[in-house]
């Protein structure tokens, strides 16, 4: 008994712990992986946190603030072992509209998404994301990314003073061209060219581990290696001629400019802020300011950690806990509130290639969150010097995947009527992100209670009695589920007024649940067969309708 019981316990504290399924197994082949993938990642994320801190509205560093903490978490608690969790493009275009570009605001909403998210894990709320259907999740990641790469061609061009708003955006961007600087712009496209070329480079290999001779697969390989780390060497080398440039009194390029130094340091995260003007923003005045935000950020960063968690598993050949992976992210962003994080999703692109390097375990991120930090302790001042066109043109090259033309083709062809949440998503996104998401639900919400309301009728059969009206009604009852009082009350006036002109209706299939709904309401003149084909066979073996039948 002591012994099922020890089970039972260790058992429960693998749920909860996820660390302890794989540690117990872990080998030295598995830390080489590891440490491989997760330098590799480590690559990527720096530059990339750097560049949606930008997005997001807020100084860089906060990006790599971000960038850390969810390697150390997911590693205890997350059970996918590709995932990687950060900022990302979409988490950081919807922040931008709620946090203003301002810290404080962005670290309250962190700590507030995450005890929302953990909240969610432990009451098992997870099936509130079924509510988001495909279409509006496509119509708004394609609407992100257009704006999120919009956003960036000010940069590209040295443009400065653009609204955040997208159509004014679009409008002054256009208006402004004149004012463009040269130096970026060149420095931009190279930067663009450069990542689009390594990233063909890197679609175009085929398997390295073919028939083709050694010499060519260490190429691929290393092809492979720097196609994959393309965005740390875009940056490092247009930092390097930004600051070969600097330094001899040319200021030919738009850059970051002062970053603070070294690590964040980790203490409770603010619950008001004080405005130069001297007037103090309560921690209630700051979640009222939040407003629609704090809805519509946790469930969208759950919603892309776990899509991606998913599509990897199953691509992987391994099972992953909903809500342990809801709990993970929450602490994540929980911790993450401690160290001036704004909040964080998995990431798409991170996880890929954290997959693709043959990463064995969530250690992984533990690698990466560690370059993260390496990267704050010692390489801050140099961030100074990092031209904002080639950042932006690692944020475009990030997000135009995400804009995929084939899913309006795809909807078309499956079911027309999907396409309307999807353009209701997509056009009204461009106006405010939220509304999109919101109106695209409301009307996905609508379809759904509609079908409900109005469900076709696959088979009813009525027997004639020669030229007379129809008198029996055969209702394939076989793909309904469950039914409620509203239905009962419904069914028992229509069985009253099909009494009243002499038509009987018979239920065929019901499913033994709903069937014992039915006897329980003590309908009026309630019958039933077990199949369509015996009401029909019942019905034709008779030469008239049989009323008692």
């Amino acid at each position: 008994m002591e012994r099922v019981t020890g089970v039972r316990w260790y058992a429960a504290l693998r749920s909860c712990f996820p660390i302890l399924t794989w540690l117990p197994r872990y080998n030295l082949t598995w830390l080489k992986m590891d440490l491989i993938a997760g330098l590799t990642v480590g690559l990527t994320a720096v530059p990339q946190a750097l560049a949606y801190a930008e997005v997001a509205g807020l100084p860089v560093q906060y990006g790599l603030y971000s960038a850390f903490m969810g390697g150390f978490i997911y590693c205890i608690f997350g059970t996918s072992k590709d995932i990687t969790l950060g900022p990302t493009a979409i988490m950081s275009l919807l922040c931008l509209t709620y946090i203003g570009g301002d810290p404080v605001f962005a670290v309250v909403l962190t700590l507030l998404c995450g005890v929302i998210q953990t909240g969610m894990a432990l009451l098992r709320l997870g099936f509130l994301l079924d509510f988001i259907s495909y279409p509006v999740i496509k119509g708004f990641t394609c609407a992100a990314a257009v704006t999120i790469g919009f956003g960036q061609v000010k940069n590209i061009l040295g443009l400065k003073e653009i609204p955040q708003q997208f159509f004014l955006q679009v409008y002054y961007t256009f208006h402004k061209i004149p004012e463009a600087r040269v130096g970026d712009v060149i420095l931009g496209l190279c930067c663009l060219f450069f990542l689009v070329m390594l990233m063909l480079m890197k679609n175009s290999l085929g398997s390295s581990e073919d028939e083709a001779p050694l010499l060519v697969r260490s190429a691929r390989r290393l092809v492979w290696s720097l196609a994959t780390i393309r965005n740390a060497l875009v940056v490092v080398a247009a930092t390097s001629v930004a600051y070969s440039a600097e330094v001899t009194g040319h200021h030919f390029f738009s850059l970051t400019g002062k970053t603070a130094k070294g690590l964040p340091p980790f203490k409770a995260p603010p619950l008001s802020e004080t405005v130069p003007n001297g007037t103090v923003i309560t921690f209630g005045d700051i979640a009222k300011d939040l407003g629609g935000g704090l809805a519509v950020i946790p469930l969208m960063g759950v919603l892309e950690s776990i899509a991606i968690a998913k599509a990897f598993a199953s691509k992987n050949n391994y099972r992953i806990d909903a809500n342990q992976e809801l709990f993970a992210i929450g602490l994540t962003n929980i911790m993450g509130s401690f160290v001036s994080a704004y909040p964080v999703t998995g990431s798409f692109g991170r996880t890929a290639v954290n997959s693709q390097t043959g990463v064995c375990s969530p250690a992984g991120g533990i690698v990466t969150g560690v370059i993260v930090l390496l990267s704050l302790a010692f390489l801050m001042p140099l961030f100074f010097y990092i031209p904002k066109a080639s950042l932006a043109a690692v944020i475009i090259c990030a997000v135009s995947p995400m804009i995929d033309f084939r899913v309006p083709v795809q909807l078309w062809r499956v079911k027309r009527l999907d396409l309307l949440p999807f353009l209701v998503t997509f056009v009204v996104s461009f106006w405010e992100v939220q509304y999109g998401i919101v109106g695209g639900v409301v009307v996905s919400g609508f379809m759904l209670l509609y079908t409900v309301a109005r469900p076709k009728v696959k088979k009813v059969i009525c027997m004639f009695i020669c030229s007379s009206p129809p008198r029996c009604l055969v209702l394939d009852c076989s793909h309904v589920s469950s039914i409620d009082f509203t239905v009962v009350h419904e069914l028992t006036e229509l069985l009253k007024q099909f009494e009243l002109r002499g038509v009987s209706m018979i239920f065929a299939g019901l499913k033994a649940s709903v069937l014992k709904v039915l006897l329980t309401a003590d309908l009026p003149g309630f019958r039933h067969t077990d199949r369509v084909d015996e009401a029909l066979q019942l019905l034709t073996s008779s030469n008239h309708y049989d009323p008692l039948f």
